[in-house]
């Protein structure tokens, strides 16, 4: 499987209320978890600076992470980025 990180920006739609953004996360889990089965979810992190969320997903398939962005975009009101990842000990033995 491949590893996708997935950089998320709040936008001024996303939620009126930071208590809201619990129903919120519910929602698009829920229908990433109903709409892109092939997703292994691994982690997810809030941060500071640029972002405010990575989702850090396992995937064998590029669209199903497109469409989980998608998903992010519209139902959480976000901007997202979207890259991949390779394990450090991975990328060393490749050079």
């Amino acid at each position: 499987m491949q590893t996708y990180m997935i950089l998320s920006r709040f936008t001024s739609r996303t939620v009126t209320d930071p208590n809201e953004l619990k129903s919120v996360a519910k929602v698009v889990s829920d229908k990433i978890k109903n709409e892109c089965p092939g997703i292994h979810w691994k982690e997810s992190y809030a941060l500071i600076g640029r972002y405010d969320v990575v989702d850090i997903v396992e995937a064998d398939d590029l669209k199903e992470v497109q469409k989980a962005a998608m998903i992010i975009r519209s139902y959480g009101n976000a901007a997202t980025e979207t890259m991949t990842a390779t394990p450090w000990h991975d990328f060393l033995e490749m050079l």
